[in-house]
Formats: structure tokens, sequence, C-alpha cells
């Protein structure tokens, strides 16, 4: 035991290391750069990018290149991105950082729709064809492509294997659904190891059809009814939602003062936590979902990046708050209790039948994380192929489902520290790309918004010719 603590003490300093001030300013100051130069896109471009997101275009999708539709692309980017960050590390976020890690949580995401977009059109604007006809792309690509620096393209796969592997992927998802499936079913965490990592066989060595085709049925589903459960606990306890959001607000600023001296939650603590499981959560700027985004069939880098954006708003926006907002108004952060089961309790208490809050959590937990293992391990084998080319992709996907097999046998803070460090490291060279490529991205936009401005213009004259 010793010998894990004096481990696991080692991570924490590297993880402070990583996620110190300079990769938390990066992150956000690439959303906020993004943000102004785009002209606050993520707000005045939401509603169009949520239009592109439930309608095709027949003539673009007959004749695109892709694996699969945009919706089926987000839908894979999303089943990698809502999982346990939306349950278990917003409960971890409170928990450490106090209510007011959920504002730095919001202001991070809100940012982040505009890196997510950027990563979008980047995606599918150097994306190519690999070996066995499948498409790549992502932030190795760009990086190696568009900035013409290999290393960090390498750079960025190797740590983008180490997330699959060692971080999102795998540990963090297989240990909570271990402790849903315990916490609801009693289920031992060895025979949830094994159904889980037959699943996971079945499903992904299928490729990315079988994972998006699976990430569209659950992902949409599953959210649906995760967000019902939480605006139930919100509508029972309407009274204590302001009180709640003055309480997050203040703790951003003042956590000391709103929560007592003797917790030791300072600012820096909030804003750390808060955008490092805003980012575990919705990994913008962290370079994934370009990955997915770059299999989606379209010809537009623009109509991509905006449906990419909506992903950001959905997982932390919507659900990530849902979960927030439940946990800060029944006050189970300060239930000494972690993870899951803060969660769990919450909507115990917020809800009038409380059998019905912990299945609503637990069974969504046991979903949320599953399909984010699928969505990771297409991420892992397309930084795979990148590193190897196709030789490489059945070893990867064996090992990959081996160390699904290990997760629930792991302590999960171990597991949330090593997820930080993989995530970090891999975010670094994707904003390097993102910042060397933003005229790319800056141009692309201004040509898509005119040419639809004169399509708009020409549809409006022809229109009035004809009255």
């Amino acid at each position: 035991m010793e010998i894990f603590k004096s481990i696991e003490q080692i991570l924490s300093g590297i993880n402070d290391i990583v996620w110190g001030p300079p990769l938390l300013i990066l992150l956000v100051g690439t959303g906020i750069y993004f943000t102004f130069k785009l002209k606050l896109l993520q707000i005045f471009k939401l509603p169009l990018a949520i239009k592109y997101l439930f309608s095709k275009d027949d003539e673009e999708y007959d004749d695109a290149k892709g694996d699969v539709s945009s919706f089926a692309a987000l839908c894979t980017a999303l089943s990698a991105t809502i999982g346990t960050g939306n349950i278990v590390g917003v409960a971890t976020a409170i928990a450490t950082g106090g209510p007011g890690a959920l504002l730095w949580m919001w202001i991070a995401a809100f940012f982040g729709m505009a890196t997510k977009y950027a990563e979008g059109v980047l995606a599918i604007k150097y994306r190519e064809v690999d070996e066995n006809g499948q498409m790549s792309g992502g932030p190795m690509y760009y990086i190696e492509k568009g900035v013409g620096n290999k290393f960090l393209a390498k750079m960025f796969a190797v740590f983008g294997v180490g997330v699959a592997l060692l971080g999102i992927g795998t540990f963090g998802q297989v240990n909570s659904i271990a402790s849903a499936a315990k916490i609801i079913f009693n289920v031992p965490s060895w025979i949830t190891a094994v159904i889980i990592t037959v699943l996971v066989a079945l499903i992904t060595l299928g490729g990315i059809e079988r994972i998006s085709k699976v990430a569209e049925k659950i992902v949409p589903t599953m959210a649906i009814l995760y967000i019902l459960g939480a605006l139930m606990v919100l509508v029972f306890n309407f009274k204590a939602v302001p009180g709640a959001i003055t309480l997050i607000i203040y703790s951003a600023i003042n956590p000391r003062a709103a929560l007592g001296g003797a917790v030791g939650i300072t600012v820096a603590i909030a804003i750390q936590r808060g955008v490092g499981r805003g980012v575990f959560s919705n990994e913008a700027g962290l370079g994934s979902a370009p990955i997915a985004a770059a299999a989606a069939k379209t010809k537009s880098p623009v109509k991509q990046g905006l449906i990419s954006m909506t992903g950001t708003f959905i997982d932390t926006i919507i659900i990530c708050t849902m979960t927030g907002l439940a946990i800060v108004l029944t006050g189970s952060f300060n239930s000494g209790l972690e993870g899951a089961e803060m969660t769990t309790v919450a909507f115990q208490q917020g809800l009038p039948f409380a059998v019905l809050g912990k299945y609503i959590v637990n069974i969504g937990l046991i979903f949320f994380a599953f399909t984010t293992i699928i969505g990771w391990n297409y991420y892992g084998e397309r930084c795979v192929e990148y590193l190897t080319g196709v030789k490489g992709i059945k070893l990867y996907k064996f090992v990959f489902i081996a160390f699904v097999g290990v997760g629930p046998f792991l302590s999960l803070d171990l597991v949330f520290i090593i997820a930080d460090i993989v995530n970090g490291l891999m975010a670094l060279p994707n904003l390097v790309g993102l910042i060397a490529l933003r005229h790319v991205v800056i141009n692309e936009t201004n040509e898509f918004f005119e040419k639809l401005k004169n399509e708009k213009k020409i549809a409006k004259d022809n229109k009035l010719q004809v009255n």
C-alpha cells in the first residue's frame, strides 16, 4: 500500500506540472482567440450548427468522401466524450475544487466550443485515405501536412495512444462501470470485467462503421434519458436552484469564504479542477474529436466544424451542468463521498423515489462509459495507423481489449491522475497545431459564410423575380 501511495504522490506532482498555468492559459487562450476572431461563432452560428446536425444535403452526401454520415461522426465523437467525465468527473471537480469549479468548467466549455470548431475544420481539410480505404485525419495529419512538423505530429499520436490505453479510453471508464454495476446489481468486479471485455472486442473489431452504428443508437437515447432524470431533480427542487447557482458563482471567486477556510480550496485549485475536468469531459483542445470528424461524409470543412462544435455544447453546457446543479443544490458534495457515489446520492436526495435516482445515474454511467471505451478504441487505432501503418492496428486492438479487462481493479484516484497527465500531454501538440493554422481556419470560415451569404442573396433575388 505504501508503494501505491508513493506512486500516487509522484504522479500527482507530475500532474500538477502538466496541468499548471501554462497549459490552462494555452487551452483557454486558444478558445478565446478563436472566439473573437470568428466573431462569437459559438453563439451566433449555434442555431445553424444544430440545423446541419439534423439535416442532410443529399447531393453532397452521395458524392462526398468519408466513411460515415456527419451525424454518425458526431455520435462517435460524443460516444468518446459523454462518459465518466459527465457523472464522475463533475463530482470529482466539485469535491476537490468546490462548487466554483463548475463555473470554470462552463467558461472553459464556452471558449472550448470555438476550439472544437477549429479542430473540425482542420480535420476535414487535411484528412487522407489509408491503405484499407478508410478516412484518416486529426491533429497528426493537420500538424504534419499543415504545419509541416512531423515530430509534433508523431508526438500527438504517441500521446493519443497513451490516452486510449491508459487514460480516458480504458481504465477510468471500466472502473466506473464496475462501480456502477456493483451499486445497482451487486455484480462482482471480475464478472463486469469479463462482460465488458467481450462486448468491446465484438464491437471494436468491426471498425468505424460498427462503432458508429452502436454510438448512433446508444448515445442520443442515454443522453436524453439522463437529461430528463436530471431535469426531474431540478424541477422537484426548483426553489433551491437560484441558491445553487449563487453558491457556484460565489465559490468560483471566493471559495474560502463560501465553503469555510478549513476546506483549503483556493481559486487556483477551483480553476484547475474546473478546466481540467471540463477538458476530460468534452475534450475541446485535446485533439480527439477531429479524429472522428475526419471520417464524416462531407465536402465542407466548415459544416463539419459547426457540427463538431455542438459536441462541446451538448457534453458540458447541457449534461455536465445538469449533474453539477444536482450535486450542488442537494449538498451531496459535503457527503464525504466521491465519484459516481456522490452523484448517486444527489439524485437520490433530489428525487421523491430514491431508488429511481440510483438507477438513472448508474445505468446512465454504464452506457456512457461503455460508448466512451469504443469511441476511444477508434481514436487510438487511428493514431497507431498514423505511426505504424495498418499493420499495427490488430496488435493495438488486442492490447486495448486486454487493458479494458484490468480497469476495474485500479484505484479511482490513481486512474484520474494518469488520465489527466496523458490528456495534458496530448493537448500540447494539438494546441500548437491549432495556433499555427489559425489563419487557415479563419480564411475557410470567412469564405464559407461569404459564399452562403451570396447564395442566399441570389435565392432571394430569384424569388423576387418569380413573384
